[in-house]
């Protein structure tokens, strides 16, 4: 009887429900701010990623702080994270950076906005060698660190798998986290990064603490092209033609125990200008893949979305 509690215990952690599903505002971003949250609440779904980087829109368009907390109620939204303080472990622009951040972290308490998404130096002219840039990671990582302490936010670490990044894997980020002393951070999760990046399954598996986790963001890649090739033009919405093993990359993390959220984070131009129909209707293919092929709990299995069922 133990053993058959312990076992159901371990295969409803491997259950992907449709409430742990975000959007990453990349997806389609055409929409303005309400808009996106409108088209997030008909997909079924209550969870978005903000971003800093969308041309000729701000992170929260011309809306007032407070315009956004009411969006967010009437949809019924909450706000994972913004997306992203680029260069965050680059020393010589720390200063810019811890600026950078501040307006970030006041930007997200007056919103609801829960956590910032550091991204490391992604430059084919750095010139670091590994020593420096784990030292400037970390410095980086104390430096940031009681001013998430003070504002209650998390910052999320997430490395780039491209070979220019300076930050590429998974366990060096945890050992960074670690060397830090802080227990502000987590490492968001990408599924093209990690198939891009040094970190093998195995390596997972044997050397990585799944509680570092805080996010993952998954998109899927069809491309026949060498994976040296890969970039964001390439990642789409996931299916059963994914390269990048998504799928199987999210049932590691959730064999490892991984409980939180999982965000659709697709860069491509043939997903970004779907007509809006269209777009939705894939982004609830692709949730259905993931979600049925991993396993989904019974009460959500008839959840209406858009006038069908999944």
């Amino acid at each position: 009887m133990i053993y058959k509690i312990i076992n159901h215990r371990r295969e409803k952690n491997r259950i992907i429900e449709r409430l742990r599903i975000s959007l990453n505002r990349i997806i389609y971003p055409d929409l303005n701010l309400e808009d996106f949250f409108k088209f997030t609440a008909d997909l079924g779904l209550s969870k978005v990623e903000l971003r800093n980087d969308l041309p000729e829109r701000g992170i929260i368009d011309t809306y007032s702080p407070e315009q956004v907390k009411n969006l967010s109620k009437k949809y019924g939204i909450e706000i994972l994270t913004i997306n992203a303080l680029q260069k965050f472990n680059l020393g010589e622009v720390l200063p810019h950076t811890i600026r950078e951040l501040k307006g970030l972290i006041d930007l997200s308490l007056s919103i609801g906005c829960k956590a910032i998404v550091l991204c490391p130096n992604n430059n084919v002219n750095d010139r670091r060698d590994p020593g420096e840039i784990f030292k400037e990671t970390v410095e980086a990582l104390k430096s940031f660190a009681p001013l998430f302490e003070e504002s209650g936010l998390l910052g999320y670490v997430e490395p780039l798998g491209f070979k220019e990044s300076s930050l590429s894997s998974l366990i060096t980020t945890m050992e960074a986290i670690k060397e830090s002393g802080y227990p502000n951070y987590k490492i968001v999760h990408d599924t093209f990064h990690h198939h891009i990046g040094p970190d093998t399954f195995d390596i997972i598996e044997e050397n990585y603490n799944p509680s570092y986790t805080g996010l993952v963001h998954i998109s899927g890649v069809e491309s026949f092209i060498p994976i040296e090739q890969y970039r964001d033009i390439h990642r789409i919405l996931v299916t059963s033609q994914d390269r990048l093993r998504s799928k199987e990359q999210i049932e590691l993390l959730l064999k490892l125990g991984y409980k939180g959220d999982i965000s659709f984070e697709p860069f491509a131009k043939e997903v970004q200008k779907m007509e809006i129909e269209e777009i939705k209707s894939a982004i609830d293919k692709s949730i259905g893949y993931i979600i049925n092929s991993i396993g989904i709990s019974k009460k959500f299995r008839w959840l209406k979305v858009n006038s069908f069922f999944i």
